[in-house]
């Protein structure tokens, strides 16, 4: 499949943005990715950001492996809808529930409305995330920080914390981490303090649990440029047509080509997995 190599000039004025608003549409599904299986069969699968981008084709990804999806979002509530009925359409259920992560009642509750329903919790992706340009590091306000920090780190630490009340063994969290934690961005410095902290959650939650002999595995995704809602709704029009072209692959990545590490981390292949992060970036070379 060709994949974009440049992107029209665009932006969303609504952060974190809106799926069914960008020009191309992301690439959430190509069957030579995504195929059915059972890998995941009668598995449920809590994904933060499920609505849209990575989290719409981890979504679905999932769900052709025979999980069952629950969708938390914030706002986005066409796209959530979206992707709720191409879930179904492969068969397999799916919940969605709208809120601020950052808030520990709302992250609570979704928790508690998946055990009422589904009884488990057996896979937990953290993805959801937002993220502000500011080229001055001193221009960065102080509401700004607090929004970032709260949604990326208090809402994976939240989430986490509440799922792991009724996970069992063989039970997983993958969360998302970025390029960003390892590399750094002179642009997304908030942003990527977060991810760094992320990043450092895994390792030392994943040590934990293995000490702890709990028998279930954290592990992180770390994404370079992709081509998600974040992206037109972050930075400003003229940036676009060149996203992802600093690349050694020249471009940046679809939703799709993220989906399958979270597939293999979620699965019983990567059992002897824990507290690692794969890195899907065009070929940047990263200290991991």
């Amino acid at each position: 499949m060709n994949f974009p190599t440049s992107f029209p000039a665009q932006h969303q004025n609504i952060h974190p943005g809106f799926e069914s608003e960008m020009n191309p549409v992301p690439i959430y599904y190509d069957e030579k990715y995504i195929k059915s299986g059972d890998l995941l069969k009668d598995k449920v699968a809590i994904i933060t950001g499920g609505d849209s981008g990575i989290g719409r084709a981890v979504a679905i990804a999932y769900a052709y492996q025979g999980a069952d999806i629950v969708i938390v979002y914030y706002n986005e509530k066409k796209d959530a809808e979206d992707t709720k009925k191409l879930i179904e359409a492969t068969g397999r259920k799916c919940s969605i529930y709208s809120g601020d992560i950052s808030d520990v009642t709302f992250c609570s509750s979704v928790i508690e409305n998946v055990i009422k329903e589904h009884g488990k919790i057996d896979i937990l992706v953290n993805n959801a995330a937002v993220q502000y340009e500011c080229k001055d590091f001193k221009q960065i306000s102080d509401s700004q920080f607090d929004k970032t920090m709260k949604t990326n780190i208090y809402g994976t630490f939240y989430m986490s914390r509440e799922a792991l009340k009724h996970m069992k063994s063989g039970s997983c969290i993958i969360n998302t981490a970025s390029v960003t934690a390892f590399a750094g961005n002179e642009k997304l410095i908030d942003y990527s303090m977060t991810k760094g902290a992320i990043v450092t959650l895994t390792r030392s939650l994943s040590t934990s649990l293995a000490k702890n002999k709990s028998g279930i595995r954290v592990n992180a995704v770390a994404p370079g440029p992709i081509w998600t809602p974040l992206i037109p709704s972050s930075f400003e029009k003229g940036e676009i047509p060149q996203f992802g072209s600093n690349t050694p692959m020249d471009r940046a990545g679809q939703p799709v080509e993220c989906a399958g590490a979270y597939v293999f981390l979620a699965s019983e292949a990567a059992s002897y997995i824990t507290g690692q992060t794969i890195h899907i970036n065009g070929g940047e070379i990263v200290n991991s």
